[in-house]
């Protein structure tokens, strides 16, 4: 039987579980990114548990301009802008609503800024890398050997531009980047106080923070990332492992 988006996120928020390590790691789902036509750009993350602190979901916007704006559910500096805040806006949300209405649709809400469903569908090429994904030991994820030759490999068959599966954040740590499942956005609709976003579209020139680089064809993921502590923190005491059970 193959595993459905829904089946995938709901067996990870049952058993939220982070890898082994010292660094600082999160596990979690979400929308890796998704162009549109007016130019916008969005992404979400849900990170069901992390080593730094509680569990969070977070929004990334950017719009025709070029700005960018992190929405997040928990501390900046214990969610994504401890690593892209410095080339990002950041706004605290009281709440990010995620539901499924199907076993292959989400919908994605941010107060009354963002209505946003997703369809997603697997081909054979995110099969083909959901395969790779589970067969690939932890210490292949942890290598950056394999995570520098996956890169080319998931940009030529998710044609999705340049992806670097490691690297440094804007922020200055590095970041690795471990998507266990894939599947590909296939529709769906987005609107922004009220705007209609348009279709799904590459932009006219790819966007990327520090060494992480946006697709530019919606990807969804179940996966895990890896980062190095910002400089200053290293001898900061660790929150402890934060999860969220249920959606």
């Amino acid at each position: 039987m193959t595993t459905t988006p829904r089946q995938a996120v709901e067996a990870l928020e049952a058993q939220p579980r982070l890898p082994e390590g010292g660094d600082e790691r999160f596990t979690g789902y979400g929308v890796m990114g998704m162009p549109l036509a007016s130019g916008h750009y969005l992404a979400l993350r849900d990170m069901v548990a992390s080593s730094i602190g509680p569990a969070y979901r977070a929004i990334w916007h950017r719009d025709p301009d070029g700005r960018w704006t992190i929405h997040t559910t928990g501390l900046a500096d214990l969610t994504c802008p401890r690593y892209f805040g410095s080339v990002t806006a950041v706004a605290q949300a009281p709440r990010i609503d995620v539901s499924w209405p199907d076993d292959h649709t989400l919908e994605v809400a941010l107060g009354d800024e963002l209505r946003w469903r997703i369809e997603l569908r697997a081909t054979p090429a995110t099969r083909l890398m959901t395969g790779m994904g589970g067969a690939l030991p932890e210490a292949g994820w942890n290598s950056d050997a394999v995570l520098a030759a996956m890169g080319p490999m998931a940009r030529t068959m998710l044609r999705t531009g340049r992806i670097r599966l490691r690297g440094a954040t804007p922020n200055g740590p590095r970041f690795k980047a471990a998507p266990l499942k894939i599947w590909r956005v296939v529709g769906g609709a987005a609107s922004w106080c009220g705007e209609d976003l348009g279709v799904q579209a590459p932009l006219d020139a790819q966007v990327h923070l520090g060494d992480f680089w946006l697709p530019q064809r919606g990807l969804f993921f179940v996966g895990r990332a890896r980062f190095a502590a910002p400089a200053g923190q290293m001898d900061r005491e660790p929150s402890g492992v934060g999860t969220r059970m249920g959606g």
